[in-house]
C-alpha cells in the first residue's frame, strides 16, 4: 500500500470514528499535551519521541491519532504515515511505514516500525516529578538489498529508550515551556533504513536525544531538537540531527508542524538540509 493510500485510509477512519460519536477520550488534558508525531510513529516531536503519550486519553480512557509526516533535503524525500493508539493514560501503541527516496541516485527504501511505549511515574504538567516514560520500537527495514551491500547485518532490529519530559507553565518570559530528554539503545543505521549494525560495529549504543520547546501562546510553539545517532558503517559516517521548529494547534483535533533540518551527511552525500512538514488528527 503506497503510503498516500495509507494516510487516505486512515483518514478517512478517524472521521468515521469521530462522525460515528463522542470521542472516547474527552479531551480533558491541557492543550498540546499530546505532542505531535515523530518521524518513526511514536508520539512526540518530529525528530524525537517523548515521555507523552499522543492523544489527550486520560485514566480508563481510549484515544489516537493518525498523522503523515514529510521531509524534503538536498537528495533525499522523506515520507511517513502513522497510526497511534492509547489506554489508561498509560500505553502507546503506534505504528508508522516509513518511505525514504533516493532522489538523486534513483530508487527507495522502505520500513515498518511498530512501537510500544508506556508511562511509568509522573506528569507532564501536575506535581514536581517530570513524565518518565520508557518505550520499544521494532523496526523491520522491507529494502535491504541496499543496506546490506553497503555492509549492514541486519534486516530488522529493536530500539529501547527512556524518556522524561516536563512543562513549566509560568516559566521564562512568563511563558510556558517544555523540555524532553530521551537515552535510546540502538544498533539502527539512519533510523533503520540501512539496516542494523555493520562492519564498523554490530552492537548496541547508548546515544542522547533532546526537545526544547517554548509557547509563545497557547496555540503556537517555538523549539529546537537534536538527535545523536550511531555509526556502525564503514563506508559512510552517520551524522547527529537537529532542527528548528513551529508547532501550531488550533484545537485539540488537529496538529501541525513547520521545521527546518540540519541531518548532515547522509550516506555519503552531504549537506542534507531542508524543510519538514507534519500533520495530525487526534480521535
Amino acid at each position: 500500500m503506497s503510503l498516500s493510500n495509507m494516510l487516505v485510509k486512515s483518514l478517512a477512519l478517524t472521521a468515521a470514528i469521530i462522525a460515528s460519536g463522542p470521542a472516547a477520550a474527552d479531551f480533558g488534558k491541557l492543550l498540546a499535551t499530546g505532542g505531535l508525531t515523530s518521524v518513526e510513529g511514536s508520539g512526540g516531536g518530529g525528530l524525537v519521541p517523548w515521555a507523552t503519550l499522543s492523544s489527550y486519553a486520560e485514566e480508563g480512557q481510549w484515544g489516537g491519532t493518525v498523522a503523515y509526516n514529510y521531509a524534503n533535503v538536498d537528495d533525499y524525500e522523506l515520507g511517513v504515515s502513522a497510526l497511534t493508539l492509547n489506554y489508561d493514560n498509560r500505553w502507546e501503541f503506534s505504528y508508522a511505514r516509513q518511505q525514504f527516496d533516493l532522489v538523486s541516485l534513483g530508487g527507495e527504501l522502505k520500513q515498518d516500525i511498530y512501537g510500544v511505549k508506556y508511562h511509568l511515574y509522573g506528569d507532564l504538567v501536575y506535581g514536581q516529578a517530570p513524565q518518565l516514560s520508557v518505550g520499544l520500537q521494532h523496526k523491520r527495514n522491507k529494502t535491504f538489498a541496499l543496506p546490506e551491500a553497503v555492509g549492514a547485518r541486519d534486516d530488522s532490529g529493536t530500539d529501547v529508550y527512556f524518556s522524561a519530559a516536563k512543562a513549566w507553565l509560568d516559566g521564562p518570559w512568563h511563558r510556558t515551556w517544555l523540555v524532553n530528554l530521551t537515552v535510546r539503545a540502538t544498533k539502527a543505521n539512519e533510523m533503520g533504513l540501512l539496516g542494523f549494525g555493520g562492519d564498523r560495529n554490530d552492537r548496541y549504543k547508548l546515544q542522547a536525544e533532546a526537545s526544547v520547546g517554548m509557547f509563545v501562546n497557547r496555540h503556537w510553539i517555538v523549539g529546537v531538537e537534536y538527535r545523536q545517532k550511531p555509526s556502525n558503517l564503514s563506508f559512510a559516517e552517520e551524522h547527529d540531527w537537529h532542527d528548528v521548529f513551529i508547532g501550531w494547534f488550533p484545537n485539540k483535533r488537529v496538529a501541525v508542524a513547520l521545521a527546518y533540518t540540519n541531518l548532515k551527511s547522509i550516506a555519503g552525500a552531504d549537506n542534507q538540509t531542508g524543510m519538514y512538514g507534519s500533520i495530525q488528527v487526534t480521535f
